[in-house]
């Protein structure tokens, strides 16, 4: 099979046929989909993994199952249902453009790309991806999967990111004028299934024959990426204020920016110097003394690496939010409250530690009676492991 465009759209197509995933969210081929439900695993699958979205996409769909549902609910319910998924931006973009859908558009999604990416949270990606797969429209939707099945299948040497606009250039040159939709998927999956990063099974690949990458002997080290530089260290302190009926003071981190509006243990700056002991002061939430917890947090973002020092205070009872430091952004959570909180995973890190750490310390006392008491029965418990034993 020669690089004809027709040729490996036909193989693609009639494997694509036979061996499509079996997704929550996609339609069987020559189905057209749910616009609603191609954009929802859209922005869902933006920076994670199928095998993570899911089942969370099923948990949304039960709970918002069409726009208006979604458009409906409060941003904070929406927050606390994507609490874990990571890049919290979408969570907000994916509530806004539901109320944008739902409230300029009488419900319907536009089926233009120009029109798509007027919606807040769609991109060039996603508008073509919902043009293709839910309104039929020719559009090129290229993925990470896609890339290197284009990189692969004509030989392209650029690294990433470089060659980003030549991979789509070639990827349009193959899409369809029919079966855009279903074209885009197979590609997905050829990439997901087959044209795997590494060990490629390329003697199941459909489009094999035609592939430059393959008859080159270089398919697997394709595409080439261009060396990333090291990310850098962010420091800080996490202050983790327990009520003694057991409750945890949390805040509201800004809705712009980093986590934004989530749930947050109040900290301070995230910064390149561990923070001093005068800016540690000036942002704990109570005065109160503070215990150091042992060891740190560590928790990866996309452009930098953060260590969190935790510190632990108990405090009475009776203690008002106005007498917390921005009392009009925090609020007491019980222990029944913080698994369906909208806490990201950063800050369930801290939480655990900090518990696991008050756990530990308890612990050695326990042991201590538990060897007292051991040593009192000895005499008798030798007695009777030596009867079992004979």
């Amino acid at each position: 099979m020669a690089l004809e465009p027709r040729a490996i759209e036909r193989a693609v197509l009639a494997w694509y046929d036979r061996e499509a995933r079996a997704l929550p969210w996609r339609a069987p081929p020559k189905e057209r989909q749910d616009p609603y439900k191609v954009w929802l695993s859209e922005i869902m699958l933006q920076q994670t993994t199928v095998k993570a979205v899911a089942p969370r996409y099923i948990d949304f769909l039960r709970r918002w199952p069409d726009v208006a549902a979604l458009a409906r609910a409060e941003l904070g319910e929406v927050l606390a249902a994507w609490a874990g998924l990571g890049y919290y931006a979408r969570a907000r973009n994916l509530h806004a453009c539901a109320r944008a859908v739902a409230g300029e558009h009488g419900g319907d999604f536009p089926d233009t790309e120009a029109e798509l990416r007027k919606l807040p949270g769609i991109g060039a990606y996603t508008a073509a991806a919902i043009a293709a797969i839910a309104f039929g429209k020719r559009a090129t939707a290229v993925d990470g999967n896609i890339e290197r099945v284009m990189a692969r299948l004509f030989a392209v040497e650029r690294p990433l990111p470089a060659a980003k606009k030549e991979l789509k250039a070639l990827a349009e040159s193959l899409t369809p004028e029919t079966r855009a939709g279903d074209f885009a998927q197979s590609l997905m999956d050829l990439g997901a299934t087959i044209c795997t990063p590494r060990r490629p099974a390329c003697g199941l690949c459909p489009v094999r024959p035609a592939c430059r990458g393959y008859a080159q002997g270089v398919a697997e080290q394709l595409p080439y990426k261009e060396e990333k530089a090291p990310r850098p260290t962010r420091r800080g302190v996490a202050f983790v204020v327990l009520r003694e009926d057991g409750a945890v003071l949390l805040r509201t981190r800004p809705l712009k920016g980093l986590l934004g509006g989530m749930l947050e243990v109040p900290s301070t700056p995230w910064e390149e110097t561990a923070p001093t002991k005068t800016a540690r002061a000036a942002h704990a939430p109570v005065d109160l003394p503070w215990q150091d917890v042992s060891g740190r947090v560590e928790h990866t973002f996309t452009h930098f690496h953060l260590e969190l020092c935790v510190v632990r205070a108990v405090v009475p009872e009776g203690v008002a939010l106005l007498e917390v430091a921005e009392p009009e952004r925090c609020r007491w959570l019980t222990m029944r409250e913080l698994p369906g909180a909208a806490l990201p995973t950063v800050m369930r890190k801290v939480l655990a530690h900090a518990f696991e750490a008050k756990a530990k310390r308890r612990a050695p006392k326990k042991q201590a009676s538990k060897t007292r008491a051991s040593k009192t029965r000895a005499s008798p418990v030798r007695r009777s492991e030596d009867r079992r034993s004979a």
